[in-house]
């Protein structure tokens, strides 16, 4: 059942983090605490906004982006879940990356964690799965999607996922990613070709759509025009998704501003392809992800 504002902010208010509604109407938490001020739209459990105190924004969001039920938001954090892309069996109707990022969550528990961080964990039921979605908005952005499947489902079943997170940047390029020099990759614009490792940092100077392969490296992304390198960290992830649609792509698409691919990049922390994971009844996993400014 849905919850209410009303009844959210009862049950879930704390110091530092309110619901309220957001763009289009949806239900939003509202994040203003000490170390940061961030947002989290139950639709989808979507994180749109981190930015630790002092700093620029971490994420990015698209100003063209569609704030309304059943539609995905464009930027921050959406979760692509159970899978990545268009759905395995090409189903026509599926919608891509999955149902989690359009599918309502409702609130679990909120708290403030023992760094000060303040935390919300999100909930809900997909397919045979049960989903818990903890975001804690500190010095870091926390991020942890466990997945279980119940003790009475049938074995085996699996999924794709993936924390699919856009970076604001100042200029695409004036920016490098490190951590990712040794691993192979899938060049999705190639005929989805294996490609040897490059040696070397990645700078983007055209349309880009990679999924590296076994790697649990942490990804920096050294941002000149900023100033400063954002980190990702992850857990139990055994690929990283590097993504930005430059020109034409951005043109194409109704959610996404002409000129936007300049100002953001995807670095996502994933499960896809031959990563899936797959579960018996009873088990669960966990994949995490850190985000934050390097010191």
């Amino acid at each position: 059942m849905a919850q209410r504002l009303d009844e959210l902010n009862d049950q879930f208010s704390i110091p530092g983090l309110q619901f309220e509604h957001g763009k289009g109407g949806l239900l939003r938490a509202k994040v203003d605490g000490e170390q940061a001020t961030g947002e989290v739209y139950l639709q989808g459990a979507h994180v749109t906004k981190f930015v630790p105190r002092g700093q620029a924004p971490v994420l990015w969001m698209s100003q063209a982006s569609m704030f309304s039920s059943n539609k995905p938001i464009r930027g921050g954090v959406p979760l692509c879940f159970p899978w990545f892309g268009p759905h395995p069996q090409q189903l026509p109707d599926a919608p891509a990356h999955g149902t989690a990022r359009i599918t309502p969550w409702n609130v679990a528990r909120t708290q403030v964690d023992a760094t000060g961080g303040i935390q919300i964990a999100l909930q809900t039921h997909i397919n045979a799965f049960e989903l818990l979605y903890e975001a804690t908005f500190g010095n870091t952005l926390k991020l942890a999607l466990t997945v279980r499947l119940p003790d009475d489902a049938t074995p085996p079943t699996s999924f794709e996922q993936a924390l699919h997170t856009y970076l604001n940047i100042s200029d695409i390029r004036n920016c490098s990613i490190r951590g990712l020099e040794s691993a192979s990759y899938i060049d999705k614009l190639d005929g989805a070709q294996v490609k040897p490792p490059s040696g070397t940092p990645i700078m983007i100077n055209s349309e880009c759509d990679r999924v590296y392969i076994q790697t649990t490296a942490r990804c920096e992304l050294r941002d000149q025009g900023l100033e400063r390198t954002l980190y990702i960290d992850k857990v139990n992830s055994m690929n990283t998704v590097v993504w930005n649609p430059w020109i034409a792509k951005s043109a194409r698409m109704p959610d996404f501003g002409n000129d936007e691919w300049q100002e953001m990049v995807c670095i996502e922390s994933a499960n896809v392809g031959e990563h899936l994971v797959t579960l018996l009844p009873g088990e669960s996993h966990c994949l995490a992800a850190i985000i934050g400014i390097k010191i």
